[in-house]
């Protein structure tokens, strides 16, 4: 439940910079939350696999997802142009 809470309040933030900061690129903060929820996923897999969690395919699912998530978020901060 910990996880879920954290992963709320750092999507909380990240919205609150984006309706705040109107000069920010719309793609690269998109990008940069896919970034910050992969890299999450990824943690959240890999810390259940080592610690030999039962619910293997769950963990797979966050894996996966987490992985798309961070090369998708990757793809957006680094092709998009900076509007200075």
């Amino acid at each position: 439940m910990d996880f879920f809470f954290a992963l709320k309040q750092i999507v909380e933030k990240f919205v609150f910079i984006l309706l705040n900061n109107h000069h920010m690129n719309v793609k690269r903060t998109f990008g940069t939350i896919l970034t910050v929820l992969g890299i999450i996923g990824l943690i959240y897999a890999g810390y259940g696999f080592v610690n030999h969690n039962q619910n293997t395919r769950g963990l797979m699912v966050y894996g996966i997802i987490g992985l798309i998530f961070f090369v998708s978020g990757i793809g957006l901060v680094k092709n998009t142009k900076d509007e200075s």
